[in-house]
Order: C-alpha cells, then sequence, then structure tokens
C-alpha cells in the first residue's frame, strides 16, 4: 500500500486562526483510494521549515497532497520553497499567467501586478489549471514523492483534488479504492458505541469512531477485496450491535437492505426521507431553540414537501396568540414545562394542517436557571393525529451546545415516532 502524507501551509493555520479541514478532507481521499495515509504536517509561512519538510517528505512518502501558500502575497512561498527544495528554479508560466487575467476580466477586474507571482511555477512541474479561483496548482516529482500543491481554500482544492489530481494519480499508481460506510447514530457516547463493538472484527475491515456533536459516526473502512455481499453481512452484523441508536448509514451498496434508513446524511434529512415517504407533513414550534430545527429541515434540499411551517414563540405572548397555549397553563405551570410543550406541539399541528407538530421549550442559558428548572432543562413534545407524546431533558453544556442537543433531541424523538407508527 502506497503511504501519502499530506502538507498544510500558513501562519494561521498553525496559530488556529482557521481549523485545517483540508488535511482531515484529503486524507479522507486518499484513504478511499487505497493509500495509507501516515502524517499530516502544518508550517507557517518560513521559507527554511518549509524547505526543510519538503525534503524530510520527499525521502519517506510516496504520495504528498500540499495545500495552501499559492497566493500573490509575500509569505505565499509555497512554489519558490519547492524550488529551493529541488533545485528547481521557479519561472513564468505563460499560460498560468493568461488564466490569471482571464479570471479577473470575467470578474470586470483589472488583475494587479502582484498576482503575476501565481503563474511563477518550479521548473518541471505539472501546472494544475484552476477553473474556480485564480492561483494554479502544480504537481512534480521530488526524491521518492510525487507532489502535488493545491489552493488552500477549500472549494478550489476540493475540485482541483477531483479534475485534475486524482486523474494523475491513477496514471501513476493502481488505485485499488475500498468502500467507507459510515452508521450516523444519535442518543449514545462514543465510549459507549465502542463497548458495544467489543469483540466484533472482521478480516478486510477496519472501525473508526467520530464525534460530531450531537452525533457519533461509526466508520467501518472495507479493503477492496472485499466482496459487495460480505460488506452488507457485515454491516448487519454491526446493526445487531448499534442499530438502535443508527439513524442513517452512508456508502453501502445501492442493492443493499439492511433494515435502516440508507439516505446518508443529517437527522433532518433522514427525517424528511420518512415523512416524503408516508406523504405526511411537519410544523414547528420552537422557543429556545429559537428556528434552528426549521434551519436543520430547511438545510435539506426539497424540503418544502414536508416541512409546512416554523413558528418561533419566544415570549409567552406569542405562545398564546399563536399556538393556542392557555394562559392559565403559563401561569400554573410555567413556560418550560410538560404541559406547554405538549399545547405547543398540538397547537402548531392543528393550525398548520400539518401531520406532525413539534413544540420545544426551555432554558438555554446561561442565566434563567432555577432549583427545580436549571439552565438545560428542555421539554419537547410531538403530536401526531392520535396522541402526544412528551420527552423532559437535562442537556448539559453552554447555550450553544444545549440549543444544539435539544434540537437533536427533537428530531430524533419524531424520528422514533414516525418509525413506531407504521
Amino acid at each position: 500500500m502506497p503511504t501519502a502524507e499530506i502538507l498544510s501551509q500558513g501562519d494561521e493555520v498553525v496559530t488556529g486562526q482557521i481549523a485545517d479541514t483540508n488535511a482531515a478532507w484529503l486524507s479522507e481521499r486518499l484513504l478511499e483510494q487505497g493509500f495509507d495515509v501516515v502524517r499530516h504536517t502544518t508550517v507557517g509561512d518560513r521559507m527554511a521549515d518549509l524547505v526543510a519538510v519538503i525534503g524530510e517528505i520527499a525521502a519517506r512518502a510516496d504520495v504528498c497532497l500540499c495545500t495552501g501558500g499559492l497566493g500573490p502575497t509575500e509569505d505565499d512561498l509555497t512554489a519558490e520553497a519547492f524550488a529551493r527544495a529541488f533545485d528547481a528554479p521557479v519561472a513564468l508560466d505563460p499560460v498560468a499567467l493568461e488564466q490569471i487575467e482571464e479570471r479577473f476580466r470575467s470578474m470586470g477586474r483589472t488583475m494587479s501586478p502582484v498576482n503575476r507571482k501565481q503563474a511563477l511555477l518550479p521548473q518541471g512541474s505539472v501546472r494544475l489549471d484552476n477553473d474556480w479561483g485564480t492561483a494554479p496548482g502544480f504537481a512534480l516529482v521530488g526524491g521518492r514523492c510525487w507532489f502535488a500543491c493545491m489552493p488552500g481554500v477549500p472549494r478550489e482544492m476540493r475540485q482541483l483534488w477531483e479534475h485534475r489530481v486524482l486523474p494523475l494519480l491513477a496514471d501513476r499508481f493502481e488505485l485499488r479504492p475500498g468502500r467507507r460506510v459510515i452508521l450516523r447514530t444519535i442518543g449514545v457516547g462514543e465510549s459507549d458505541l465502542q463497548t458495544a463493538m467489543l469483540g466484533w472484527s472482521a478480516e478486510g475491515v477496519t472501525v473508526g469512531y467520530r464525534t460530531k456533536l450531537p452525533e457519533n459516526h461509526l466508520k467501518l473502512w472495507f479493503e477492496a477485496t472485499v466482496p459487495e455481499d460480505e460488506v452488507v453481512a457485515r454491516v448487519r452484523e454491526v446493526l445487531e450491535r448499534a442499530g438502535r441508536w443508527t439513524y442513517t448509514i452512508e456508502g453501502l451498496p445501492e442493492v443493499a437492505d439492511v433494515g435502516v434508513d440508507a439516505g446518508g446524511g443529517t437527522l433532518a434529512a433522514a427525517v424528511g426521507r420518512r415523512l416524503l415517504a408516508r406523504g405526511e407533513t411537519l410544523a414547528l414550534a420552537e422557543s429556545c431553540t429559537g428556528g434552528r430545527i426549521a434551519s436543520a429541515c430547511t438545510a435539506v434540499a426539497g424540503a418544502s414537501a414536508w416541512l409546512l411551517e416554523g413558528l418561533v414563540t419566544y415570549s409567552n405572548a406569542a405562545k398564546v396568540r399563536l399556538l393556542g397555549v392557555s394562559e392559565a397553563d403559563l401561569e400554573a405551570h410555567g413556560a418550560v414545562s410538560e404541559v406547554v410543550a405538549r399545547a405547543m406541539a398540538s397547537g402548531v399541528r392543528e393550525r398548520s394542517g400539518a401531520t406532525w407538530g413539534v413544540g420545544i421549550t426551555g432554558i438555554a442559558g446561561p442565566s434563567g436557571g432555577t432549583p427545580d428548572k436549571p439552565v438545560g432543562t428542555v421539554h419537547v413534545a410531538v403530536a401526531s393525529p392520535d396522541r402526544v407524546l412528551h420527552r423532559a431533558l437535562r442537556l448539559p453544556g453552554d447555550r450553544d451546545r444545549i440549543q444544539s442537543l435539544a434540537v437533536a433531541s427533537a428530531l430524533e424523538l419524531l424520528r422514533r415516532q414516525l418509525h413506531a407508527s407504521n
């Protein structure tokens, strides 16, 4: 298995001003193609450090994907660093220069002279045309390693990977793409998920975990030698251990039928697919989440087919006026209560004409808590045509975390009811 490394350049990455999402994304792409990713290296805008690291990687890796440092400013050092590392002076690439000038013309702007620097590429390198930005990339061989240098802008980098770098990799290496299957779970901690998987193993399969609040992902990496029917069989085995928490699966063969939603994506997307399949609709009444459930739903393409409306009824007056919540109930039980959450869910369902209604009310903090109702107290209710289901929650964390967990809890309660009411 060929070895690969990721090299990221830029002071803003080293100092934490921006997160290096490029390295994680590229590592996954390399893994998918059968490479063994052994290192991530990040170097600031210092020429000597860059030249030294490039030389080290050239002596030990088969492939290195580099991001950043291709801009027009003085701290963009990648091309010059490679030129020094391999004694291949930079030279003006006239095609690259014309492409950069045309890019500016297409935006109705005149290219600044400093952008000419972006057309200076190490001699002997292969230009990677950038149709999505101003900075071309380049590829070259140094030592035992094949390097591909791409812009740091994630949108541009991903396009260059797909349209420029991957085809060149396929020409140089015998790619053996495996299959990655991800079980996206909700309502279980990473340690409990790992405990559920204790003792399970299969030839050609690697198990991994990833926490992405409010979810945990169980990742199965199948080597290229594992046939599709065995992939499905192994996933079924894993579902026997983790299926009660799994709301969707990504990466299964299209022919697979494992009894779990296999459309992938977010919890809202899984809920939407279920509603769409049933020909049913949803309406939302939110207080403590401030519209974040509606935002999660409307982020799903085609949500208009199943989401009718969402109301942010933050004040008691809004709950009474828009949802029909009883003033007497608000006085007796308070806005953060089971009674009010049930009334919100029923009220938005009935007034909108939706099949399902969700009501949520709580204390997201950092202030507003009491001994009886501390910060993190949340009541969520799901109303269907024949009943209203309620759940009381005590959620940990700061305001953003509490709201995020509340959104997931509401959608998961709805998802479970959609499956239970077949």
